[in-house]
């Protein structure tokens, strides 16, 4: 049943065209869907969110998914109101920019409470280069208030479609039928397995830095790539690393309205993150590494550099001394009166320094 979801959501990760029918309501133009399912299929027609609550709250077995895309406060008020929203979470959900996290707030004694969950999206921002300045990756956020007879996700940013993930539901009505702890379950499904095809797409990146350090004939590498891509990378952990302890909240605690049933593919999605999390360790660690090689590369550079000025140096000084000494215009010195004094000065300075760079040649510093 999950599997044959997973699957289902593991295809909609291709560019697909958003097929959800939106639902414009009187509460805010920020709201993009409005649905009621019963034993998992989707009843027909459109309704506001109050006709829809009504419904889901006079027939058991049936609950109502609401979707919205970045409201403001007084288009969010109305819907606070009438599900009974706590301000603190409407507050989150609509400024936005918070941490991963799991919430329960109480209900009001007829009802078991609501959950709120902060999920960071994450996608992989396609590029011919890295560059300095190149984004990798690019991330959003994702509330989701769950009830036992509603879901209200709230979307930030310009990814992060549920319209795909909503077609797979509703293809596999038997998942859908357990819900809305089944939809939070996919939408948390749904971002890890967007987390994986991150982290692996980034994993490229790495090996193209990598590579480029470490290949002579690339010329030298540009620091500044690393640090932009552990830059990027730790864009990457703050949406992966604060979202293990929710998870495990969800696959070990009794948090109603995920029952026990649901809890087990909590469990999976735990594992899915730790494999997550220790490829995003071990990315991180490679890439300190390479920035390490490099700056050694550079050092070693340098010091090459060096001990050839070092040796030219060397080799320049001694016709320089012997030029120094007979210019200090001395009546009496060796070989100003011989015809022969210039030539043999000449080849003694020749002789001296081919001795020298024959020398330096020899122990590798020229």
């Amino acid at each position: 049943m999950i599997r044959t979801l997973r699957r289902a959501v593991g295809r909609a990760h291709k560019p697909r065209v958003d097929l959800s029918h939106p639902a414009r309501s009187p509460l805010g133009s920020s709201v993009v869907n409005c649905v009621v399912y019963e034993d998992g299929k989707r009843l027909s027609g459109h309704a506001s969110a109050e006709d829809a609550l009504r419904q889901v709250r006079k027939h058991e077995g049936r609950f109502v998914w609401i979707g919205l895309h970045e409201p403001t406060e007084a288009e969010f008020a109305g819907l606070a109101e009438l599900f009974g929203l706590h301000p603190l979470a409407v507050a989150d959900a609509v400024h936005a920019h918070q941490r991963p996290k799991l919430q329960r707030y109480e209900g009001d004694g007829t009802r078991n409470g609501t959950l709120f969950a902060v999920f960071k999206t994450c996608r992989y921002v396609e590029h011919e280069e890295l560059t300095c300045s190149s984004e990798v990756v690019d991330t959003g956020e994702l509330m989701v208030f769950t009830g036992t007879d509603f879901v209200i996700t709230v979307r930030h940013g310009s990814h992060g479609s549920l319209g795909p993930l909503r077609e797979a539901l509703e293809a596999d009505t038997e998942q859908l039928s357990q819900g809305p702890a089944a939809v939070l379950h996919a939408i948390a499904d749904r971002i890890v397995d967007d987390y994986l095809v991150v982290a692996e797409s980034v994993q490229t990146d790495v090996d193209d830095v990598e590579s480029t350090v470490f290949d002579a004939s690339a010329g030298r590498a540009d620091p500044g790539r690393i640090y932009q891509l552990k830059r990027e990378l730790l864009e990457l952990k703050r949406a992966v690393a604060p979202l293990d302890r929710p998870m495990r909240a969800l696959a070990t605690t009794p948090l109603p309205p995920v029952g026990p049933e649901i809890q087990p593919y909590f469990r999976d999605l735990v594992d899915h993150l730790a494999r997550i999390n220790e490829q995003i360790t071990s990315y991180d660690a490679l890439l300190d590494s390479i920035l390490q090689a490099h700056l050694a590369q550079v050092t070693v550079t340098q010091n090459e550099d060096m001990r050839k000025i070092t040796a030219w140096a060397a080799i320049v000084a001694v016709p320089t001394m012997v030029c120094g000494a007979y210019g200090m215009n001395f009546e009496h010195m060796p070989g100003l009166r011989s015809p022969f004094g210039y030539p043999v000065v000449m080849a003694v300075m020749v002789v001296a320094c081919l001795v020298i760079h024959r020398s330096f040649r020899r122990n590798g510093w020229l």
